[in-house]
């Protein structure tokens, strides 16, 4: 391996840079209903709805205790409720509100144009490899055991 590497100082300042402009993006659309982070748990539920907490944490990459004080104002601002699981009453599945439902679209609009930004010059290719970079850094990330 080599002995300086900036893999993680990048991605660190690529989260920052992007979060910035992915709220500037969510701004211009007037999107003022959630942030750029509670569009991360929407995002996952508009994929697949009435999720349990714990693999919305995983999806989401947030851990658990910041996932929930989240989840507070999504629910507080209509965007979310919590139910529990029939089947096992100790889990809690997040499903969306209508009115999330209906931020789809403008949500997708704002994701469109982010994805225009982020990619300005890469092929198709080029692209692929380079999620799958990032999955397998993930996937080493998350098989150290730290949650």
């Amino acid at each position: 391996m080599l002995e300086k590497t900036n893999g993680g100082f990048l991605v660190s300042q690529l989260k920052q840079i992007q979060g910035r402009v992915f709220e500037k993006l969510l701004n211009d659309a007037n999107i003022k209903e959630f942030n750029g982070a509670q569009g991360r748990i929407l995002y996952v539920l508009w994929q697949a709805d009435s999720v349990p907490i714990i693999e919305l944490s995983k999806k989401t990459g947030l851990a658990k205790t910041t996932l929930t004080s989240m989840l507070d104002r999504m629910e507080e601002a209509g965007l979310i409720t919590r139910n529990y699981d029939k089947a096992d009453r100790r889990q809690i599945r997040i499903k969306l509100t209508n009115k999330a439902r209906e931020l789809n679209d403008k949500y997708n609009e704002v994701s469109d144009r982010m994805n225009e930004i982020f990619y300005q010059g890469f092929s198709d290719s080029e692209i692929e490899q380079f999620e799958g970079y990032l999955s397998r850094i993930i996937n080493n990330l998350n098989k150290s055991g730290v949650q």
